[in-house]
């Protein structure tokens, strides 16, 4: 428990007493083995589901399939490391978007997050499931609203938390790139915002619907900062990334420990978003305008323009997973370069409470 510490992360039935999600971190970034990790701490441990089945013999000739086993065997994997509380991030822009809910699903996943996109219709995939929680990821007050009342009128069910994440993220963003320095689109002023336009909707139905805070959260002190602007959890990535229990390869992990603050780039990603990595040669080519030749074996991103994409962003990403980050890069969020070294999730949880604690005197 945190000292001083606001109450628990309460999302329907589920209680996480350390009230932080870990980001979900797609192309095998985090698996059963971060997300157990963080679910035995109190926290809520996600797998994401973006090229999930990268490390299967089929993933370049049957994809479908490949992602929804893979899918499958990492939920079961981390069951059988914790007993807490494990969620899946599938982002809405995939292909195979609902294939993976209903798969997820199936196997008994406490919550589905998504984004990258409005989930307006992801009530459709769960066949009246109430054990799992479904968390849209939105970046605006407009997107919380409208899938609310979506979900609402269609489907007589209404998100069982929100997470608002900001333009400081990691990955892709959900904002255009003018915005991203807007102070405008700050976390600090959309949080309120959305948690406004949940409230009426909590009054009106009666039901709790916690607001989640995230994009830039990487200190206890962020976590108090953020709960004192009415969160009542918050979602980190980038500071999972350096711990040993991230499904990341070494190498992926210390492009983070070694990165400088001037490293952290902004990208324009063939998914037509912009997306926050960690600059590297293979980057630098990209922006000189030198294509890295690629044949697209599946339509992994609905809105990806493979046609004229200088680069496939899904072999990228499994390079750079896989610590081959001269034909790949690594995603993270501006943050990334506070990374000092690589320690275990234990510690960091301790270190996040131990922040948050001297931040609440």
């Amino acid at each position: 428990m945190f000292c001083r510490s606001p109450q628990s992360l309460n999302i329907g039935s589920l209680t996480a007493t350390f009230p932080v999600i870990q980001g979900g971190m797609g192309v095998g970034i985090s698996l059963s083995g971060l997300s157990s990790a963080v679910a035995n701490e109190g926290g809520i441990g996600v797998i994401a589901t973006a090229g999930i089945g990268m490390d299967e013999r089929d993933f370049s000739v049957n994809f479908g399939e490949a992602n929804l086993r893979a899918l499958r065997n990492e939920i079961r994997k981390a069951r059988e490391l914790t007993n807490g509380i494990l969620g899946v991030n599938i982002m809405v822009a995939l292909s195979n978007f609902a294939d993976l809910v209903r798969t997820a699903v199936e196997e008994g996943i406490d919550i589905v997050l998504s984004g990258a996109g409005l989930p307006l219709n992801l009530p459709q995939f769960v066949n009246g499931a109430q054990k799992t929680k479904l968390v849209p990821i939105v970046s605006s007050a407009r997107a919380a609203g409208i899938i609310a009342r979506k979900w609402a009128e269609k489907y007589d069910r209404l998100p069982d938390a929100v997470v608002v994440e900001g333009p400081r993220a990691g990955g892709h963003l959900g904002f255009k790139e003018e915005m991203l320095g807007d102070a405008g689109y700050s976390l600090e002023n959309i949080l309120p915002e959305v948690i406004r336009v949940m409230k009426a909707f909590e009054d009106e139905y009666k039901k709790p619907i916690p607001v989640i805070a995230a994009g830039g959260i990487y200190t206890g002190a962020d976590i108090y900062r953020f709960f004192q602007l009415g969160a009542s959890g918050v979602q980190m990535a980038t500071r999972f990334v350096t711990t040993h229990e991230c499904d990341a390869s070494e190498k992926f992990k210390q492009t983070y420990v070694d990165s400088e603050k001037e490293d952290i780039v902004i990208i324009k990603s063939p998914v037509g978003m912009p997306g926050r990595a960690i600059k590297n040669a293979f980057l630098s080519e990209v922006s000189e305008g030198k294509k890295k030749p690629f044949k697209c074996p599946f339509h992994c991103i609905v809105t990806c323009d493979y046609k004229n994409a200088p680069y496939c962003i899904a072999l990228a990403l499994v390079n750079a997973k896989k610590g081959n980050l001269s034909h790949g890069f690594a995603f993270a969020g501006e943050n990334a370069h506070r990374a000092k070294r690589i320690i275990s999730v234990k510690e960091l949880v301790e270190t996040l409470k131990k922040e948050y604690s001297e931040a609440a005197r």
